[in-house]
């Protein structure tokens, strides 16, 4: 990562924000950093290696994904978002951009950029992505685990019905929509060979309200519904179940070279200088990590229920 664009950009709090959190983090639903140094110009993270694209991209080849590869992918959302969540993170930007598959079809969680420690003051927290920011976000309340599980039924949704609950052009748009109305899937608007138990699950997702959402009181209560019978979640966490979608090869190689293009936008001249300032290279002091002295190693939560009981959404009106 070039520091010229970082300072550019106004990220270097982002940057180094995540590098702290993922040095504390190790599960097998979320990317995982295996080291990270620097020299003058750059900033350098060694990640897991995932090369199956992250699942906009297969969104938009497939249109949507059946009930039992939508019902694999979001365990592992699940599984990943207990984890952060019994450590006391709230991600703030679940999305499908932020959902990378490794090669054999599990999915991860990625960007941990705007991801924060839970704080109970954090009406003023409004980053994350229009669409899939919950209600509570946009409307600049205090906020906990809720906001995490709404976004992941906005995934949910439009796994199911090809497109968001709420569109829009802008962050405005689509606040209007949502205060307008709560979208629900109807009976009657079921997509063939999808179960009333997937679509429930989804609407209570989607809940704007965050006391009446699934998810309030922790992800037991989300691991518990009807969809989720006699899954076999601790199968799935050790990786022991066969992923009913994996990436093509041909599609990974596309991924690849597509990854290896330049983004090419001009670096700011002024930004390049800005490095030879050491108050500008003092803004990247401890960046550096190195994975094998991570003795955190245990992929599963320390417990069943979110240990900060105060983490939990807000019961909001």
């Amino acid at each position: 990562m070039s520091k010229a664009k970082i300072i550019a950009k106004k990220s270097v709090q982002s940057v180094m924000n995540e590098l702290q959190l993922l040095s504390q983090l190790k599960h097998n639903f979320i990317i995982n950093m295996q080291a990270a140094f620097q020299d003058r110009d750059n900033l350098y993270l060694v990640m897991d290696l995932l090369t199956g694209g992250d699942l906009r991209y297969h969104l938009c080849k497939q249109r949507k994904f059946n009930e039992e590869q939508t019902k694999f992918f979001v365990v592992c959302i699940i599984l990943s978002l207990e984890y952060l969540h019994v450590n006391g993170i709230l991600h703030r930007d679940v999305k499908p951009e932020n959902l990378v598959f490794d090669d054999k079809g599990y999915l991860k969680l990625t960007d941990m950029g705007i991801a924060r420690q839970w704080k109970p003051e954090n009406a003023q927290d409004t980053s994350g992505t229009p669409g899939y920011m919950a209600p509570e976000v946009m409307c600049r309340q205090n906020h906990g685990v809720g906001v995490d599980y709404y976004a992941l039924g906005v995934i949910v949704y439009e796994c199911i019905m090809g497109k968001r609950p709420y569109v829009g052009k802008s962050r405005q748009e689509i606040r209007d929509q949502v205060i307008a109305k709560q979208v629900q899937i109807k009976n009657n608007d079921i997509p063939t060979g999808w179960s009333l138990e997937a679509v429930d699950f989804a609407n209570k997702l989607i809940q704007r309200k965050p006391a009446n959402r699934l998810g309030v009181n922790g992800p037991d209560e989300v691991k518990a519904h009807q969809w989720f019978k006699d899954y076999a979640w601790d199968k799935l966490l050790d990786r022991q179940i066969t992923a009913p979608y994996i990436p093509r090869d041909d599609e990974m190689i596309q991924i690849a070279n597509e990854n290896r293009r330049d983004s090419a936008n001009e670096i700011d001249p002024e930004s390049v200088l800005s490095l030879r300032r050491n108050s500008i290279q003092a803004q990247f002091g401890g960046y550096t990590f190195n994975g094998s002295n991570n003795n955190n190693n245990n992929a599963k939560p320390q417990s069943t229920n979110v240990s900060v009981p105060a983490i939990l959404s807000t019961k909001a009106n």
